[in-house]
C-alpha cells in the first residue's frame, strides 16, 4: 500500500510488521512528522510493505485483517494505526489464548463483520502474497528484520535514519538533488 505522491522523484519504502515493537515505535515516533511533512505534502511516495515477524501467525492476521474488504490506502493504513496501537494488548491477548477476539475486536471497530473477519484471515491468496513479498524483499535488499527503510532503492543503515531528524535530513537531500 502506499501513500503521497506516486510521481514524485522521492520514495521511501518501510519494511515492517504489525508484531515488531521497534516498528510500533517508528510508528508512534517518527511516521505521524513523516506523514505530516512529506507524505501528506505530496512531496514523496511512501510504501509500505508487509513482513511478518514472531508470532508470525499473528503478525500475517493483522495484515490480512488490515486490507479486508478491499479497503483504500487510507482505511488500510488506519488499521494498521490501530494494530500498533494495540500491539501491546494483542500479545497480552495471545497470552490468555485469546489473541482471535482482540484482532476481531479490531476488525468490528474498523466496520468489519465478523464474517468479513474469518474470511479475510484465512485467506490462502492473502497469505501467499505476504509470502511472496517478504522473499522479493529478502531478495532485492537483503531485508533481515524490521523495520527496514528503503530511501531511493537504497536500504538504510544509519540508526540516525530511523529517527525523524536523521530521516527528514536524508529525504531533504534526495529533493534537492532532482
Amino acid at each position: 500500500m502506499a501513500l503521497g505522491n506516486p510521481k514524485s522523484t522521492v520514495t521511501l519504502i518501510e519494511y515492517a510488521s504489525v508484531t515488531c515493537s521497534h516498528c510500533a515505535d517508528f510508528k508512534k515516533n517518527v511516521y505521524p512528522q513523516l506523514k505530516a511533512n512529506y507524505i501528506d505534502t505530496n512531496k514523496i511516495n511512501f510504501v509500505f510493505r508487509e513482513f511478518t515477524t514472531p508470532p508470525n501467525e499473528v503478525s500475517a492476521a493483522g495484515f490480512l485483517l488490515a486490507r479486508c474488504g478491499n479497503p483504500t490506502p487510507e482505511q488500510y493504513f488506519a488499521r494498521l494505526d490501530v494494530l500498533f496501537e494495540q500491539q501491546v494488548a494483542v500479545f497480552e491477548a495471545l497470552q490468555a489464548g485469546q489473541v482471535r477476539t482482540a484482532l476481531l475486536n479490531i476488525a468490528k471497530s474498523a466496520g468489519l463483520s465478523e464474517e468479513q473477519f474469518n474470511a479475510c484471515v484465512t485467506d490462502q491468496s492473502g497469505i501467499a502474497r505476504i509470502k511472496a513479498g517478504e522473499e522479493a524483499g529478502i531478495k532485492q535488499f537483503q531485508i533481515t528484520g524490521t523495520p527496514t527503510l528503503i530511501l531511493n532503492g537504497e536500504k538504510l543503515s544509519d540508526p540516525s535514519a530511523y529517527t525523524y531528524e536523521g530521516l527528514a535530513k536524508l529525504i531533504d537531500e534526495k529533493l534537492a538533488a532532482k
